[in-house]
């Protein structure tokens, strides 16, 4: 056998579908779209939830409870080892950790996790605080303080 003899199995490749190019393909005329309507036009495509005009089942469905999504407390998350960038006996306060570019925004306040170790003694002020931050902190001799 050859380069040049090499052929594809049989039924490995297809024809290109040519809708619209006569009645031998089987797509002539309407090209597989069927007689008129909007499913027939160029463009014409319904949305999957659309009903004809009925009431749609999303608005027929009632809605209960309450969701709490729009009013829950959202914060900046931190982890311990982020903070070593600052030189011993710093306090890190919300404005320097978005001066030095630790957090982009405050949001509904700051909480440290306790990812990773503290190096430095720092004032770490935060609204929140893991109890592994927590630990990690004093273990460096640093302190905590909730704002």
């Amino acid at each position: 056998m050859k380069l040049n003899e090499l052929q594809r199995n049989i039924g490995a490749t297809h024809a290109k579908k040519r809708v619209g190019r006569g009645s031998g393909s089987g797509l002539g005329k309407t090209s597989g779209r069927g007689q008129k309507g909007q499913k027939a036009r160029s463009g014409g495509s319904i949305n999957p939830v659309f009903e004809g005009g009925q009431l749609p089942l999303y608005r027929r469905i009632p809605k209960r409870g309450f969701s709490n999504h729009m009013f829950k407390t959202k914060y900046a998350v931190i982890n311990i080892e982020d903070l070593n960038v600052f030189e011993d006996n710093t306090v890190v306060t919300p404005a320097l950790l978005k001066d030095a570019g630790i957090i982009k925004n405050q949001l509904d306040g700051i909480k440290v996790l306790g990812n990773g170790k503290l190096e430095k003694k720092l004032t770490i002020q935060a609204n929140k605080f893991s109890t592994s931050a927590l630990e990690k902190i004093k273990e460096a001799g640093s302190k905590a303080e909730v704002i």
